[in-house]
């Protein structure tokens, strides 16, 4: 008796097989690939606004009016951040959905989250004089963990913020205005200049 044929299986069309490989090179590449729209110019503007605060601030005779001021000067930072990085990725057409962006986003997200409430706990257990420590340390901690996936002295200047900010936690607090001068004043105009140099804007 007769075997019959086997049944082959329909051929996968060859568009679809392309699709299935450029969708593998393109994630493969966004996994290798680093969030480089960081923007130099926009952390010298961040430094320079800080400083700014620092002044203002250092001028202000309550603790809540002191904190006020930096709170004003986070919306900038925000602001900067945000319009100067949408800049640079736009520049260089780089989308900021891609991997390397939403990584950079994921890592950087919880640390200031983290700052945020313990911020708001410190407020109301009138503990402010550790504020700035707590911000410093945590803003490098955020930009330590987001620059794994960013250009090489991203890093480098987180850690600089968080050795900056153990600094702080056991100095006088009366120190913590010049603490966050330095930080995020210094520190960002001195790599802000480095990133702008190097990396393009």
């Amino acid at each position: 008796m007769s075997q019959p044929f086997p049944v082959r299986p329909s051929p996968v069309a060859l568009s679809d097989r392309a699709r299935d490989n450029i969708r593998f090179i393109r994630e493969t590449m966004e996994r290798a690939g680093s969030f480089t729209a960081v923007p130099g110019w926009g952390g010298v503007a961040l430094g320079i606004t800080a400083l700014g605060a620092a002044s203002i601030a250092s001028r202000m005779p309550r603790p809540r009016d002191w904190l006020l001021i930096w709170l004003c000067e986070l919306t900038v930072a925000v602001a900067i951040a945000g319009w100067t990085t949408l800049s640079k990725a736009h520049r260089s057409g780089t989308s900021l959905l891609t991997g390397p962006a939403r990584r950079f986003a994921y890592s950087f997200a919880p640390p200031i989250l983290a700052g945020a409430l313990l911020t708001a706990v410190m407020v109301r257990l009138d503990v402010m004089g550790a504020i700035p420590g707590m911000w410093l340390l945590l803003y490098g901690t955020a930009v330590v963990t987001a620059g794994a996936f960013s250009i090489r002295v991203v890093p480098l200047m987180g850690l600089c913020f968080v050795v900056l900010g153990a600094v702080a936690l056991f100095c006088p607090y009366d120190w913590g205005n010049t603490f966050l001068a330095t930080g995020f004043g210094g520190l960002h105009i001195l790599f802000g200049a480095v990133i702008a140099r190097n990396y393009g804007g």
